[in-house]
């Protein structure tokens, strides 16, 4: 098989970085879907992929020609507590893919068997966590969030045993790569200093290439991640995107998303809004996220203190600077993202108080964050407020200050999101064996910019016997 034309760098790195394997083969492997649009994306023919042979080869039941099957070791902060050996449990890299317009992305199977960084897991992945993960990321894509993609969905024909019975699935996930925070600190926590620099080495020849010609190239990678990651949570941050597990061992070195289980977008909204299951104490609550990607930051940073250049004071100075300046680049960012959500041209001294403002009210008010900022166009947001003075005094405000009533606002504000209930809803019907629902939320989430009267139900938020209090990890 040669659908897939693999040309791999990851398994070139020295053997303690991974585990080499094959998936273990599953019962009855079925197509669920494949993603056309990312596979032409990627290089790849979307008609071969759904052969027979291919769909064997995404359930990994097979080998496509030129795989290196292998799991990624790494290790991470959860929940703020320090797992020194984490790894990819139910996940194997078959290899990597260079696009026609030269980038480079990993292939990966999830929910493939276990590995040795399994820790007595079955290695497997539910479909409803693979449902999800479809699409919420490819949401994600079409809201313009880099994130890791969703390929291909399979079914296993296999159960997989959690709280209860479930069907199992694979997931065929596409990411710049899977390199973490936690595989610097995996190597970092063992004095492994020679893995540290090739690691560093790599990362950079494949997500920052001019940092190779700075005078301190680990500290101009640091920077760079600093700066990714600075942009991406405010980009969260403006969806009303709530991650829910941000352990160091789900914060990739690239800038992309990754680690959809928990996650969810919120309908009305508060700052300390949280839907994860397992986050007890609010630590990745939504106004929580910059300041945990800061926290993230700084183990990587320490994680390199042995490769950065000069003597040890110089170095930790370095890289002190380099997670301190996460602080300003992020509210830049946000402030750029919520100007443009506002309509605000240029940038004002007032602009953070204003938009602070809009978010207060909302707050007090239980207002649909997607709603709210999506009705500033048409002047349909006051709606969302029970009694709208408060918001009225704000619009006069923003009216002031030059706030946009153009449709060009809708350009940049969603109408459609992979709202809670909607996602829940596709997924209890793929349990049944009804993808319908699935095919169809994706169909919307593609276009989600696009007012589309016929698709109205898709834009509502839940009404109260809809709601969802609770997301759950995958695992």
């Amino acid at each position: 098989m040669t659908a897939i034309p693999f040309e791999n760098s990851f398994a070139r790195l020295p053997d303690r970085f991974y585990a080499r394997l094959s998936p273990e083969p599953v019962s009855a492997p079925s197509l669920i879907k494949v993603n056309h649009t990312l596979a032409r994306r990627l290089g790849l023919d979307p008609i071969a992929l759904e052969s027979p042979d291919m769909v064997a080869a995404l359930a990994g039941n097979s080998l496509p020609a030129g795989a290196e099957p292998l799991a990624q070791a790494y290790a991470g902060h959860q929940f703020g507590s320090w797992n020194p050996q984490l790894g990819d449990g139910r996940a194997i890299l078959l290899g990597e893919v260079v696009t026609p317009d030269g980038h480079r992305y990993d292939i990966q199977l999830k929910g493939s068997g276990q590995t040795p960084f399994s820790r007595r897991g079955d290695g497997r992945a539910p479909l409803g966590p693979v449902l999800r993960e479809y699409i919420i990321s490819e949401a994600m894509a079409a809201l313009g969030v880099p994130t890791t993609r969703s390929l291909a969905a399979v079914a296993t024909g296999d159960s997989v045993y959690r709280e209860e019975i479930e069907p199992g699935a694979v997931l065929t996930r596409v990411a710049a790569s899977h390199i973490r925070v936690g595989t610097f600190q995996f190597f970092a926590a063992r004095g492994d200093i020679e893995a540290v620099r090739l690691l560093v080495e790599h990362a950079i020849a494949r997500h920052y290439p001019d940092a190779a010609a700075a005078p301190d190239p680990a500290l101009a990678f640091l920077q760079g991640v600093v700066a990714r990651q600075a942009a991406l949570v405010a980009r969260w941050m403006a969806l009303g995107f709530i991650h829910g597990v941000m352990n160091t061992d789900n914060m990739t070195v690239s800038g992309e998303t990754i680690d959809y289980g928990p996650c969810a977008f919120m309908d009305s909204y508060h700052p300390l809004r949280v839907f994860s299951s397992i986050d007890h104490g609010g630590r990745y609550a939504y106004a929580n996220q910059p300041r945990i990607a800061q926290w993230n930051l700084a183990c990587l940073a320490q994680s390199l203190l042995p490769v950065l250049s000069g003597d040890e004071e110089t170095g930790l100075k370095a890289a002190q600077h380099a997670v301190d300046a996460f602080s300003d680049l992020f509210q830049n960012a946000w402030l750029t993202e919520m100007r443009a959500k506002l309509g605000l041209a240029g940038a004002e001294d007032g602009d953070a108080g204003l938009i602070e403002s809009l978010l207060n009210v909302m707050e007090e008010a239980e207002a649909d964050f997607t709603l709210t900022f999506r009705g500033l166009a048409d002047g349909t947001a006051r709606e969302q407020f029970r009694d709208p003075k408060a918001f009225d005094r704000w619009l006069s405000d923003w009216r002031a200050r030059g706030g946009s009533e153009t449709l060009d606002l809708n350009r940049i504000n969603p109408v459609f999101i992979p709202r809670n209930h909607l996602v829940e809803s596709a997924i209890a019907a793929g349990l049944e064996g009804d993808f319908k629902p699935f095919e169809d939320l994706l169909m919307v989430l593609s276009d989600p910019f696009t007012a589309r009267p016929e698709y109205g139900t898709y834009a509502n938020p839940p009404q109260p016997d809809e709601r969802v209090y609770q997301t759950f990890c995958g695992t």
